[in-house]
């Protein structure tokens, strides 16, 4: 995998990054929660009470349900978090507070905790799909060419083709990505006739292999990434492959606090009982 040349001037995030000794403990596929306290459009959301549970306990406990994944660890930059996930029995670790995306945080933790393949989970998915977890591990397990990895579902909803806060992906014919965009990409030019368009939504799970995700704090971030908003533009304006996995998981994510209600409705359906059958049986 080819990456671009750092510029003179760019300097590392970390310290001399050390590798960890091997233990007979090692995960093979460690999973890393980036949890920061103080989110934009809704602080202290890793720990609001959806179901009677905090959000990020939803989290881990979903994560915990794939097969493939040996640890998943909460990565935050608050105590109140470390506290939280204790309670119920997770694990957590508490990071610096200066990083500017979730990747970084991920990346702090590599160089305390070896592995083979890192996920990096968000913390504000509280309905992930294990199996969605698992089809990522599993294609990066299977080919030592992919160095990271990120996920796609088919969009199904017209409206979300022009939503800015859904986020579009395109391929080539090997399923690398060529762009991320807020933008309905591919625009279909022929309005006037029946054109067929697959449009895909950007599902924001990676899978990293440790000395390609240690790399990313040190790469400098380029115009398409500051204009779009969007960390994963990154790996793309500094030469690497990005390999995206369909999936059929449409994520549903907790940004504002009126997506908590929507969120324990899907729930409650989950939970619903069934219709009771009739019991009586037929005449013999």
């Amino acid at each position: 995998m080819s990456k671009a040349a750092s510029p003179p001037g760019v300097v590392r995030c970390f310290p001399a990054v050390r590798t960890p000794m091997s233990s007979p403990h090692q995960p093979k596929v460690l999973a890393v929660i980036p949890a920061r306290y103080d989110s934009t459009r809704f602080p202290g959301k890793a720990l609001v009470p959806i179901a009677g549970r905090p959000m990020i306990q939803h989290v881990v406990e979903r994560v915990r349900q794939a097969g493939n994944v040996s640890r998943t660890i909460v990565a935050t930059d608050d105590e109140r978090i470390v506290r939280a996930v204790e309670s119920f029995g997770g694990d957590a670790i508490l990071t610096r507070r200066d990083h500017r995306c979730g990747t970084e945080r991920v990346a702090e933790v590599a160089t305390q905790i070896l592995a083979e393949i890192y996920l990096d989970v968000q913390g504000d998915e509280p309905l992930i799909d294990p199996a969605a977890i698992e089809a990522i591990v599993e294609n990066v397990s299977a080919d030592e060419a992919i160095q990271v990895a990120t996920l796609s579902v088919a969009i199904s909803q017209p409206a979300e083709i022009m939503d800015p806060n859904v986020v579009k992906v395109v391929a080539d014919f090997e399923g690398n990505a060529l762009y991320f965009s807020r933008a309905p990409i591919p625009w279909v030019r022929e309005s006037d006739t029946a054109v067929a368009a697959r449009h895909s939504k950007h599902i924001g799970l990676y899978a990293f292999r440790r000395a390609t995700l240690l790399d990313y704090p040190t790469l400098p971030p380029g115009e398409l990434e500051r204009v779009e908003g969007l960390e994963q533009l990154r790996w793309l304006e500094n030469s690497y492959r990005l390999r995206v996995v369909e999936t059929d998981y449409d994520a549903v994510s907790v940004d504002v606090p009126a997506d908590v209600e929507r969120v324990e409705k899907i729930l409650r359906e989950r939970v619903a009982p069934e219709p009771a059958q009739n019991s009586a049986r037929a005449p013999i």
